[in-house]
Parts: structure tokens; sequence; C-alpha cells
């Protein structure tokens, strides 16, 4: 089975140089043509297929540039020499186009042995044969075009025959390669697309289930994971993690007056105020809950936290957004709870984000009773005595 192409007295061309060429490219042939029936037959042997192919490829490209030459040192007759070069070009092309698509193809090893098979024939029975022959002429004293038409007039009707045959076939085979070819690639481009829109889409959706949808900041759910992840870090590295609840202030009383459609723009235009009081990246606004807003600020202190929730009350009534029923102030204002300390070392944190939670409510439920639209600092945690080495910021 590794002999699909045997070399006979038919393929000599009496050229110097171009028979050896002829004799080294059908082993290459039987070469690729043993080695995908193997493949075949379940043998891997992917590495061995690459190198003989990339390997016969090479010789090709050399094997034609040699005929090249030859041509136009004779001088051949251009009607001669542009198809011969073209069929050379389209050779290559080819090849290279079923050899990157065959993996996908149900039977490579059939469609290639075809495709080189037909190749064969028509380039070394039919226009090299013919080459070879004008050449000859021309040496005994015919001119380029004399020579060419006597190629045309002198091969009997049964080699015409079988020579547009085979042309024929290579043609079909090519254009069927070709088509193939072209229609995996357009199949490939599509398949990469999609994956591309799927991979976009599940970025979508993933950021979708990590946002509120009205206020465009994070929701409950990623506040309530971001926060552990952070007093997690915290506590095996000893830093400190602020935290800063916030409360819009009678906000019952601004819809009532209001109506919902401007409590949604009021709760909007206070979830901008709180990102505009953030710069980092690491930094989390979060809506904790109806008019209920949340900061996570990895590696604060205290005194940083404070900073924060004074900005945030400060933005806020910089906003102006009027408030008619509100017996704290004519516009809409915020209360804010800060608070920071390093949470107890912990496999998951969430003893530090329960702790922390607690602290930065019940300053914020300070700063409301101390008549609200201001901020105040949680006091230091009471942590268990096993956790009496962890200190508050």
């Amino acid at each position: 089975m590794d002999t699909t192409f045997v070399w006979d007295d038919n393929f000599i061309t009496d050229l110097e140089g171009v028979d050896g060429q002829h004799h080294a490219l059908v082993d290459l042939f039987n070469e690729l043509s043993g080695a995908l029936f193997r493949q075949g037959q379940g043998q891997d042997n992917d590495a061995l297929l690459e190198d003989i192919y990339r390997r016969l490829l090479a010789y090709t490209e050399y094997h034609f540039a040699e005929e090249e030459e030859l041509m136009q040192q004779h001088g051949l007759d251009e009607r001669h020499m542009q198809p011969h070069r073209h069929l050379h070009q389209q050779f290559v092309e080819q090849v290279a186009l079923l050899w990157r698509q065959r993996k996908s193809m149900a039977d490579p090893g059939t469609t290639l042995v075809g495709f080189l098979t037909s190749w064969l024939g028509l380039h070394i029975l039919g226009v090299d044969q013919s080459m070879a022959r004008q050449i000859c002429s021309i040496r005994g004293g015919l001119s380029p075009a004399q020579a060419f038409d006597q190629e045309r007039r002198n091969n009997d009707n049964g080699t015409q025959a079988l020579l547009k045959m085979i042309g024929k076939l290579y043609t079909a085979l090519s254009l069927q390669n070709m088509q193939l070819a072209e229609s995996n690639l357009l199949l490939e481009e599509r398949v990469a697309e999609r994956t591309q829109e799927l991979a976009q889409a599940n970025v979508r959706l993933e950021a979708m289930s990590r946002t509120d949808g009205l206020l465009q900041i994070a929701n409950r759910a990623y506040f309530e994971e971001r926060l552990v992840q952070a007093c997690a870090q915290a506590g095996r590295s000893g830093r400190p993690v602020g935290l800063v609840m916030v409360d819009v202030d009678h906000f019952k009383r601004y819809n009532d007056h209001h109506g919902h459609q401007q409590g949604d723009r009021c709760l909007q235009a206070v979830a901008q105020a709180l990102r505009t009081s953030v710069h980092r990246v690491s930094d989390v606004v979060a809506r904790y809950g109806g008019e209920e807003f949340a900061v996570i600020l990895p590696d604060t202190d205290a005194e940083g936290a404070l900073a924060v929730a004074r900005q945030i009350v400060r933005n806020v009534r910089l906003l102006e957004l009027a408030h008619g029923n509100s017996p704290v102030w004519p516009c809409v204002t915020v209360s804010a709870g800060a608070a920071s300390m390093v949470p107890p070392a912990s496999k998951d944190g969430r003893y530090g984000r329960t702790l922390l939670v607690d602290m930065a409510d019940a300053a914020l439920y300070g700063a409301k009773s101390l008549g609200r639209n201001g901020c105040q600092l949680a006091a230091a945690p009471q942590v268990p005595a096993e956790d009496a080495t962890q200190q508050p910021a």
C-alpha cells in the first residue's frame, strides 16, 4: 500500500536533471501516500506527515523553478510556458489548501492521493513530455513557434483525448478542493465568530448578574462576594478594610411627594455621586438594598474611611436635588456610617464581613440619630478573646 505511483519508462523525458527530479517527486508522493494510509488505519503519525509534506512542498517548488528556468533558456513559445507556469502555481496553492483542511475531511488520504495522482499524470505524462519534445525540436533547428505548432499537430488523437481527460479530471478535482477549502474556511470563521459572540455574551451576562439594573453599580450579591474576599485577604495580610454604609435620608417621604419615577432618578443621581467619591479600581460601590448603599474600601484605615464618608455626604448635597418633604434639608441628603478594621484571620472572611457590616451599620444609625445629613465613625469592634490580637485600624 506504500507504493501508489510506480516509476516506469513512460515518465522519461530525456532532459538532464528533469527525470531525476521527477523520480524524487514520485518517491515523495509514495512516502506521503503510505503515511496517510497508515494514519487511516489508526496510527498517530502527525509529526511524520508534517515532515513529509514540508519536504514535498519544498522539493516541488525547487523542481518548478528548475523547469521554468529550463523553458526560459530554450525560449519555449509563450503559448506553452504561460499555462505551464499556471499549473505550477495552481498546484502549490491547491496542495497547501488541502493540507490545511485535511483534518476536516472525511477521508483525507483518498482526497489527497486522488489529487496528487491526477496532477502527476497531467504534469509528467502531459505538459512535461510536451515540453521535452519542444526543447528537442528547438535544439534541432525549429523556432519555438514552429516547435509548439508541430507538437499540436503530431500528437495522435488517442494521446490528445487521454491528456484532455486527465486535464478535466485534474481541473474538476482542483475546483472541488477549492470549494471544499473555502467552505471549511467559512465554517471555521463562522465557528470562531460564534465562539467570540458567545464569550462576549457570557461576559455581558456575568456583568449583568453582578450589576443593579437601575443604578448600574454592583448589586447586593456582588457586594457580599467582594466584601468576603476583601476581609479574607486583609486577614491574611494584616491590612485594614474600610466600609461605608449610606442611606438616603427620608427617601419614603421623597417618593410619596415626588413620585416613584422621580425617586428612581434620585437614586441614580446618588449612585453617581458615590462613584465620584472614590477613585481606586479596587473600591466597590454597591446598592445594598432599596435606598441603601455600601462602599468597600480595601487597604483603608479608619481615617480614610471617614474621609470617603464625608465626601459622599458632601457630593450628594451638591447635587441640589429638591426634596419637598424633608425635615432635614430642602435638598436630598444622605447619612453615612464609616468603619475600618483588620479582620480576624479566617479561611473565607465571613466572620470579618459580619463584624465590619455591624460596625458600619451602628455608625450609620448613630449618624441618623444625630439628625442625618452627616456621617459617623464606628467604635472599635468587640472581638472574642481568641481574636484579641487583631486590632481595629
